[in-house]
């Protein structure tokens, strides 16, 4: 990727009303073309907002800092699990189940962004959101029981879920002519706050006097510095605005080829009302979101359990855990790269294809040489693991207007981890049961393959505004 790709992105600008006139309609995905419906003298495209070059540089700034604090929360107090447990007495059933609470945390409060995002702006909702975490996790240290702590983590997961769920809008609101290019760099960042997270934290502990409390309450400095962009942006009027219905919007789509075409809406007819979008009956939305369930079972199976196969098979628990930090660190480079292909893909199939087939092997391998190929199952795993971003990416592509990403994020991001809730304690029961991890490689495939079906659905190029 060209250093010159990044100057561009972060001073990235809506097309101006000029270029967007100038421009013929672009064909809306599944549409046929030589009908003589939805020309440009049928329907006029409203025009995007036209914000400042400085707003759209906080925004991508934010976007940047907002992303990195959308893991360390969970993924900083697995390393420090059991000095919690030790220091709040906490049980071992209710430490197990800390695993499944953050995608449960995701489903619940995810799906009240785009109401939120409706009514206040989606700005204000992600500015809300780093408030959320940076209280929850400055208020965790300072907890003096199990049920304390549990709350304060909820309020952290609440500000996390919110802002997963309006990343994907905040893309199609401000950058919609650059969704590859934006939801590459976010991803990038949650990869990096995710690993850095899971490497950082023991360190940083040790080094500030050993307390767990202090380790996991320095986070909420980095969450602290993530407020300050958004609330500039908020300062700016044309970013507070609410975002409109799906059915009112018109913006700027990168094409495949990577230029701006506008993909406007034909108006209803005089004296009819807009159809409203009605997300749960897409076969779209819903195949996106067993996409994104699967691929997030498969991502908190990984977190949860890898350093513990690679231990069985007589690692050492230092070098699995870099093996971790590998892990996800294989999606910092590759979530840039990967949103960058979809965009220019008009069927997104042979990347599912390929991640999923990355994970296969590394399953394969955890079974047949667990410790002498560990090194390898690592990269392999943590390639198959960017499955993330390609669903976050397949989202924007997938509705025409950011009002329609929002409804289509919540719901793909709400039911999909509700799925992923009970992968991670399957696969602990099936380790328990069985004292091996033949039977839990064996789940891990079959969920893998579900997961390639399904994908290739949700891959095709269709939008829900479609009715597909």
């Amino acid at each position: 990727m060209k250093h010159s790709s990044h100057h561009s992105m972060m001073a990235a600008m809506v097309t101006t009303d000029d270029d967007v006139s100038s421009r013929p309609e672009a064909r809306a995905p599944g549409s046929a073309e030589g009908t003589g419906t939805g020309t440009q003298g049928d329907a006029a495209a409203a025009k995007p907002p036209a914000f400042s070059r400085w707003t759209l540089r906080f925004v991508a700034v934010g976007l940047v800092l907002a992303a990195l604090n959308l893991r360390p929360a969970i993924s900083g107090l697995g390393t420090l699990l059991e000095e919690v447990r030790a220091g709040l007495g906490m049980s071992g059933t209710v430490a197990g189940l800390l695993t499944s609470v953050p995608p449960l945390c995701f489903a619940v409060f995810g799906g009240l962004a785009p109401r939120l995002a409706r009514r206040f702006g989606p700005a204000a909702v992600v500015l809300t959101g780093m408030l959320a975490i940076a209280a929850g996790l400055a208020l965790r240290p300072f907890t003096g029981g199990t049920a304390a702590f549990l709350a304060a983590t909820a309020l952290a997961l609440a500000g996390i879920a919110v802002s997963n769920v309006l990343m994907p809008v905040v893309v199609k609101h401000w950058f919609p002519d650059r969704v590859g290019t934006m939801t590459g760099l976010y991803s990038m960042a949650l990869a990096l706050g995710t690993s850095s997270a899971a490497a950082i934290t023991v360190p940083m502990t040790e080094a500030l006097g050993g307390s767990w409390r202090v380790g996991i309450g320095a986070w909420a400095l980095l969450a602290a510095v993530a407020v300050v962009p958004w609330a500039l942006v908020q300062k700016d009027r044309t970013s507070r605005r609410p975002e409109p219905q799906a059915a009112e919007e018109a913006v700027t789509e990168e094409s495949g080829t990577g230029e701006r075409a506008t993909e406007a809406r034909q108006p209803a007819a005089p004296g009819q009302n807009a159809k409203p979008l009605r997300i749960t009956r897409s076969s779209t939305a819903w195949a996106l979101g067993v996409f994104f369930g699967l691929q997030a079972s498969a991502a908190y199976i990984t977190m949860g359990w890898l350093p513990q196969i690679f231990r069985d098979a007589g690692v050492s628990a230092s070098a699995a855990g870099v093996m971790l930090a590998v892990t996800m660190g294989m999606g910092v480079p590759l979530s840039f790269v990967l949103p960058k292909m979809a965009t220019r893909m008009r069927h997104q199939g042979p990347l599912v294809a390929a991640l999923g087939a990355c994970g296969l092997i590394g399953y394969a391998g955890l079974w047949f040489a667990p410790a002498s190929g560990a090194w390898l199952w690592s990269l392999v795993l943590g390639v198959s693991n960017c499955a993330f971003p390609l669903a976050l990416t397949m989202i924007g592509l997938r509705s025409r207007s950011s009002a329609g990403v929002a409804k289509l994020s919540a719901f793909a991001q709400s039911t999909g981890y509700l799925i992923s809730v009970p992968g991670p304690l399957l696969v602990g029961a099936l380790h328990g049961s069985s004292g091996g991890w033949h039977l839990p490689l064996l789940l891990m495939a079959g969920l893998m393959v579900a997961q390639i079906a399904v994908g290739l659905l949700a891959g095709r190029d269709r939008v829900i505004e479609d009715g597909s």
